[in-house]
């Protein structure tokens, strides 16, 4: 079980703290509005109302214990900065930072931070991916080369194993898991036979995965 501490509680915060309470993980919010505090107090271990950007409270909160700090204070480039510099500088092992641009990407890897998110970017992308390919499902960018991505199997796949298939020869991808129903099965055996309506979880290459959508059409 990891400990995280949450700076910044607006929605991608919030949603990023409830959830890893929910998994089961510590989770500390820290925010400047009483009434987002409150709010949020039940969801999670500790709720702490405080300035992310003052290093004394910061360093009294103990934030250097924490495995990883999230800085989700997006809006305000200043206060970002500052509160990613002080986690680093405090100890944190793991820094991750929200975004709203490649500019401030840049300055936030420059002082220190291990990664970079873009919510709004990233859900746009996963949207378009959607609306281009009905058997896409979900999209999650790694990088401007690679993804994973959950697909409904294409029906000329349906009945054929991994082995088959050759996906990796053919397509350049890996499936990571299939989805059956509420059934999950991790790293499938290569005779493992594929059903109609399996979900696909997949890596590689986004030109080879758009093959693939583009095929099925």
């Amino acid at each position: 079980m990891k400990q995280y501490v949450v700076i910044g509680c607006g929605r991608f915060g919030t949603s990023v703290a409830t959830t890893l309470y929910l998994l089961g993980h510590e989770v500390m919010t820290v925010d400047k509005n009483y009434d987002i505090v409150q709010g949020i107090a039940d969801k999670v271990t500790h709720a702490v109302q405080a300035d992310a950007i003052d290093e004394n409270t910061m360093r009294s909160l103990g934030i250097r214990n924490f495995d990883v700090a999230v800085i989700s204070i997006g809006a305000d480039v200043q206060s970002s900065i500052m509160a990613t510099l002080i986690a680093k500088e405090l100890g944190v092992k793991h820094v991750l930072c929200k975004a709203q641009n490649e500019l401030q990407a840049k300055v936030l890897y420059k002082i220190g931070a291990d990664r970079v998110v873009f919510p709004e970017r990233d859900m746009g992308v996963r949207v378009a991916h959607n609306l281009v390919s009905e058997n896409v499902l979900d999209h999650i960018e790694l990088d401007p080369n690679y993804s994973i991505v959950e697909i409904v199997t294409p029906s000329d796949w349906v009945g054929k194993s991994l082995m088959e298939l050759d996906l990796r020869a053919k397509y350049g991808i890996n499936v990571m898991a299939v989805k059956h129903n509420k059934d999950i099965d991790i790293s499938p055996s290569p005779d493992a036979k594929f059903q109609n309506e399996d979900i696909l979880v997949v890596i590689g290459e986004n030109t080879k995965i758009n093959k693939i959508s583009a095929e099925d059409r």
